[in-house]
């Protein structure tokens, strides 16, 4: 899932300042399960800003909602009224969610209430961790599934580097070393064969250096024009 945090409400406020009419969109998706952009959230971010601005003397007029999914178009039709009522509308989704908002309503103003930061899973009550870098070109299936592009600090595809100790990463103390993880797995699957298969240097073409990525399934397409 993809997993952030909200941002200092100061900096939520200085991104509102000019605006009368305020609108908190939540997500219902990855944000909700991270305790960063759900209805609760949306709900106590927008109690806290109306709170604040009537403590300034320049009361606002702060509202929210929660929409299943800021990402697809479907779940944001219904939200067009409150949109177009909004002067600045703060979307809690993740960074797709607030492009998604301004893209589909190009006449409103849409900020960021959180800051994105990695694909992760929880590991525990209240802890999330980077799993996934999508960088387009996975080879989970050669490392026992453990991501040396996102788990290792040097993203290194042959085997740990010298400042690995212990099975300890050097960045700190806290990090496992990816590698010793990859190693352990691949061994308890009797597998450790794969070890010798050498990668080449990371192709990133796949990754960021073309641009921005886009996915099509024509099959889909398809399906999609039948039933028009």
């Amino acid at each position: 899932m993809i997993v952030a945090e909200q941002k200092p409400l100061d900096e939520i406020r200085d991104l509102i300042a000019d605006a009368g009419k305020v609108l908190v969109v939540g997500c219902g998706t990855c944000v909700t399960v991270c305790f960063a952009g759900g209805e609760k959230e949306a709900g106590i971010l927008a109690t806290s800003l109306r709170m604040a601005s009537k403590l300034n003397g320049n009361a606002q007029d702060v509202t929210h909602l929660t929409v299943q999914r800021q990402c697809e178009w479907e779940y944001l039709d219904p939200i067009e009224e409150q949109i177009r009522q909004a002067e600045v509308v703060v979307s809690l989704g993740c960074g797709v969610g607030v492009q998604a908002l301004a893209e589909h309503f190009p006449q409103a103003w849409v900020v960021p209430g959180l800051n994105t930061s990695f694909m992760g899973l929880p590991t525990e009550q209240g802890v999330w961790e980077e799993r996934c870098a999508a960088c387009g070109s996975c080879i989970l299936g050669l490392t026992g599934g453990i991501c040396p592009i996102a788990r290792c600090a040097k993203q290194l595809l042959n085997g740990p580097c010298g400042g690995s100790q212990d099975g300890v990463c050097e960045v700190n103390a806290e990090t496992p070393c990816a590698w010793q993880l990859i190693y352990d797995r691949l061994k308890a699957h009797d597998r450790l064969d794969l070890l010798m298969e050498i990668q080449p240097p990371k192709d990133w073409s796949t990754s960021r250096d073309g641009g921005p990525r886009r996915i099509t399934r024509e099959d889909l397409r398809l399906v999609a024009e039948q039933v028009e």
